[in-house]
């Protein structure tokens, strides 16, 4: 995600134009126009520089769009058994699978799901090679750089004692025995110069065995789509790789899907005082917005003022913690008041639960090009009972 404490950029867009009203609260509602601007410059990336793009399903798997999704890309990657499920049965095309760890009693399936599958390990690499092999599916190990360009450390996969990759130092031609690609995934939410230093740092050491592989894959965690994204030279990076090694080049953008795509609207259930005013709202940090408190980051609020009243938001949870932010508003806050958080489509969706019995909240799909809305998803006690016995 991005520095502790600091507020995402988030581009309010149409939204600014969206009647909060007209949706239940909380509610995350997506603008499918901006979603398909987003692909489109996905797309021309891909286009112009030969790269395959995959979408990132951890970082948005609103199926609802999958529709949209494959008119621009041809699949997506996947975390594990479920994500490879949703990707087979929703989105269609390449599935790519990546698992730090794979259970044997998962690994039939996974590998009918996909096209890739990729390792963590040399040893879970060589445990399951003879499965993929035998059914067609080509087989990959991911690497760890050991180059740190994470902004938070829990979200640098090059961290000290990393548990997501073979580290560099430690590649073989006994551990790259049977691998069909390498995938390296660094990066998180971030621009291309990131990039550059990791491929700086790692083309050489893995020269020797480009000769014998099909693709590279770059991973995830480009900020492609934001505005200041120096696209031509991520290009130029990508056809210069595929050139000189004669290598499919693989990225997996999962935040750039949705970029600017969403927000989270809310409402003011309370306001009281305790040092400074506190406003309680139907948006729980921990339930709806777990990065806040993971990371930690601020979300930016729409038409957030620059002087007034500063109150600090939390849930309704009874987790002390359970805090968004403080934030500023001209007017002072009235019972019932709506507002709505920005860049709210990628991972906040995806990460969503229900401790304390706080409801989930409802999915609704906007157009901003036509205003058509609908209801995606409602949910009740149902959904919070299901998960429990």
């Amino acid at each position: 995600m991005t520095d502790l404490m600091t507020t995402q950029a988030g581009d309010p867009g149409a939204f600014r134009d969206f009647d909060l009203s007209r949706v239940p609260s909380p509610c995350f509602v997506v603008d499918a126009a901006a979603v398909e601007r987003n692909l489109k410059i996905l797309k021309d990336v891909s286009d112009r520089s030969g790269a395959k793009v995959l979408a990132a399903l951890k970082a948005f798997s609103m199926f609802s769009l999958a529709p949209l999704v494959r008119q621009y890309l041809p699949g997506t990657c996947a975390s594990g058994i479920y994500e490879a499920r949703l990707a087979r049965e929703e989105y269609g095309g390449e599935v790519a699978t990546f698992c730090a760890g794979y259970k044997d009693s998962d690994i039939d399936e996974i590998i009918a799901l996909s096209d890739h599958v990729i390792f963590n390990s040399p040893a879970q690499k060589d445990r399951f090679l003879a499965k993929c092999q035998a059914a067609g599916v080509q087989v990959g190990l991911r690497i760890n750089p050991e180059i740190s360009v994470g902004e938070v450390a829990k979200y640098d996969p090059s961290a000290p004692c990393s548990r997501l990759g073979t580290p560099i130092s430690q590649l073989t031609p006994a551990a790259m025995r049977g691998v069909d690609g390498i995938h390296i995934h660094t990066l998180c939410e971030q621009g291309i110069d990131p990039l550059l230093r990791v491929w700086s740092g790692v083309e050489f050491k893995l020269q020797r065995y480009f000769k014998d592989l099909k693709w590279l894959n770059l991973g995830g965690g480009h900020h492609i789509t934001r505005a200041d994204y120096d696209r031509d030279v991520l290009i130029h990076l990508l056809k210069d790789i595929r050139s000189k090694y004669a290598l499919d080049v693989i990225i997996e953008p999962g935040e750039a899907v949705a970029l600017d795509a969403g927000i989270l609207v809310g409402e003011v259930l309370d306001v009281a005082e305790n040092a400074m005013p506190i406003a309680i709202t139907d948006i729980s940090a921990t339930c709806h917005m777990p990065d806040v408190i993971e990371a930690p980051y601020r979300p930016a609020l729409m038409d957030e003022a620059a002087a007034g009243t500063t109150y600090r938001l939390g849930g309704p949870s009874c987790l002390a913690g359970d805090v968004i932010g403080d934030y500023t508003w001209a007017q002072p806050l009235s019972i019932g008041q709506r507002f709505a958080f920005l860049d709210q489509a990628h991972y906040s969706m995806v990460k969503t639960n229900t401790f304390n019995g706080v409801p989930l909240p409802t999915i609704a799909l906007w157009h901003s090009d036509s205003d058509d809305l609908r209801i995606v998803k409602s949910f009740s006690y149902q959904d919070f009972k299901g998960r429990l016995s």
